[in-house]
């Protein structure tokens, strides 16, 4: 069956860095755009980045543009968010999708992750 699993989330100071990253099986992988989003309690889930199937086109919200990189391996069926200069505001759950197109909706990703805590103390 189809899963993604995300890991390396976890506390880091304002200012930090931390790399989260996304194993993905049961469907092929080197096909599909895979994005990342983001969630806190009462919000939407949010945008945050994605990349196409050959990782050579990426895309990013504003408001983490410059900071974060979007990444993946196809031959490890891997895709990494490293996050740099983190803030408080970016405190949420961080989730890997997949699907057909580099869009910012949720609607468009058929596949999900359980998600993984981001928390940045100030």
């Amino acid at each position: 069956q189809v899963q993604l699993v995300e890991s390396g989330g976890g506390v880091v100071q304002a200012g930090g860095s931390l790399r989260v990253s996304c194993a993905a099986s049961g469907f092929t992988f080197a096909s599909y755009v895979m994005a990342w989003f983001r969630q806190v309690p009462g919000k939407e889930r949010e945008f945050v980045a994605a990349i196409n199937w050959s990782g050579e086109s990426k895309y990013y919200a504003d408001s983490v543009k410059g900071r974060f990189t979007i990444s993946r391996d196809n031959a490890k069926n891997t895709v990494y968010l490293q996050m740099s200069s983190l803030r408080p505001e970016d405190t949420a759950v961080y989730y890997c999708a997949a699907g057909p197109f580099v869009v910012p909706t949720t609607t468009q990703y058929h596949y999900w992750g359980q998600g993984t805590q981001v928390t940045v103390s100030s």
